[in-house]
């Protein structure tokens, strides 16, 4: 290390050589300054550590989206079976709550997948018209294993209620995290935790002292409200609430109610709290109503007996989903031909070119869903596909805009989603 005349500290090498200089023996000394490749090794080696990271994170997004084709190709044989299960047993038996139970639990599994999905980059959050009402009755059975055995869950549900523009997935995670913070906070102690929804008109003057007011304007918000009896908070805590990983237990959980605020901010809504020590808190989220009703949209399956007839072609390279698919296909009074890839389905086809419909899978080897949809449609203008896949129609129709895709449906799915699926391109 060396200074210079302006003070500034810069690296060198430095040589101490014995020399002779006319008989005479003497020190030579050589100073290189090397700051500069110093600096040029150490972005070399940072950068080689960011490459480093963003490999493995590629990789993690891989592992991901493989993990999440195959979960739901299984989920897919689980839910199909539990859905004719339910069909064809009696409504009277004692199995019907627990084909119900699989249903959710799988219900809930398709929506880890889809996480996984968007966080290997090949799939998106889906925001649909929820009925936030009927998304707190779903969770009741995973919140009530969740919390302390000494806190009371009161659901005070509001029905019928408006829509809201959402992802069910997120609103399920500020339910969670709200819940297990008021479980906590009620400690050992017994106490209750009371979950409201309802709907008002919010001005300007109650939405003034809101968290998120700049994203926020007046109309009308349906809110959920979660309120327990346990320790509160004082002002001081409160002013951190929101800060990542800021937290009043004795370790660090992560983002926590900071994640909670950014899902709110996403969604264009507002949280209201209110908390004194020792009487509890309140969280209030408001988020903005749809114009549409939310009967409409809440995933209410109309009970028909509509059936189809004629032939379909149902192409996928996992057995499990072959299976089931065509069970629900025959169910729905269809005729079923199974191939379980691309080169065999060109076979099954030429043989039957009098399929009312084909269904193909987006992902499989040999020949993938577009290039199946290719040759179909060189073979067969007219024909209609429908595409199935565990990534959202979203990521899907931008494979195939303009090309004359019939329909697409996500995996897993139920009878009752196929059979309105396939009715709308018959």
């Amino acid at each position: 290390m060396m200074t210079t005349k302006s003070g500034e500290q810069r690296n060198a090498l430095m040589y101490l050589l014995p020399i002779v200089i006319q008989d005479e023996k003497c020190l030579f000394f050589m100073a290189r300054d090397v700051t500069e490749l110093k600096r040029a090794v150490d972005d070399r080696i940072d950068f080689e550590k960011q490459l480093l990271h963003a490999q493995k994170l590629e990789s993690l997004g891989v592992l991901a989206g493989g993990i999440a084709h195959d979960f739901n190709n299984l989920l897919m044989a689980i839910m199909g079976n539990a859905d004719l299960a339910l069909m064809r047993l009696n409504p009277e038996s004692p199995a019907v709550d627990n084909l119900k139970r699989i249903e959710q639990a799988s219900a809930r599994a398709a929506d880890l997948a889809k996480q996984m999905l968007a966080y290997s980059g090949k799939g998106k959050f889906v925001v649909e018209h929820l009925d936030m009402s009927r998304l707190l009755e779903e969770m009741l059975h995973m919140l009530e294993v969740s919390i302390s055995k000494k806190a009371v869950l009161r659901f005070n549900l509001m029905h019928p209620i408006p829509s809201v523009e959402a992802d069910a997935t997120q609103m399920r995670q500020i339910v969670m995290n709200l819940v297990i913070n008021a479980s906590e906070a009620i400690g050992d102690k017994s106490g209750v935790i009371a979950i409201t929804t309802g709907c008002m008109d919010c001005d300007r003057n109650y939405l003034k002292d809101v968290w998120l007011d700049e994203n926020i304007s007046a109309g009308l918000y349906v809110y959920l409200e979660i309120a327990d009896s346990g320790c509160g908070m004082d002002k001081a805590t409160m002013t951190k609430l929101f800060d990542p990983f800021f937290t009043t237990k004795f370790t660090g959980r992560g983002l926590g109610m900071a994640a909670v605020l950014g899902i709110v901010r996403g969604h264009k809504g507002a949280i209201k709290v209110y908390s004194e020590p020792n009487k509890g808190t309140t969280f209030k989220i408001l988020l903005p109503a749809s114009d549409r009703p939310a009967e409409l949209f809440n995933g209410h399956t109309h009970t028909d007996d509509w059936k189809g007839s004629g032939k379909v072609l149902l192409v996928d390279d996992e057995e499990t989903v072959r299976g089931i698919g065509r069970e629900m296909l025959q169910e729905l009074g269809f005729t079923v031909i199974t191939a379980d890839d691309g080169r065999e389905w060109v076979a099954a086809f030429k043989e039957n070119p009098d399929v009312a419909f084909v269904i193909l899978d987006l992902t499989m080897p040999h020949m993938d869903g577009e290039q199946c949809f290719r040759v179909l449609k060189q073979l067969k203008p007219d024909v209609k596909v429908m595409i199935s896949s565990g990534y959202s129609e979203q990521e899907v129709s931008i494979k195939f805009v303009g090309k004359g895709l019939a329909g697409f449906i996500q995996k897993p799915y139920k009878l009752s989603v196929l059979r309105d699926a396939v009715r709308g391109i018959l």
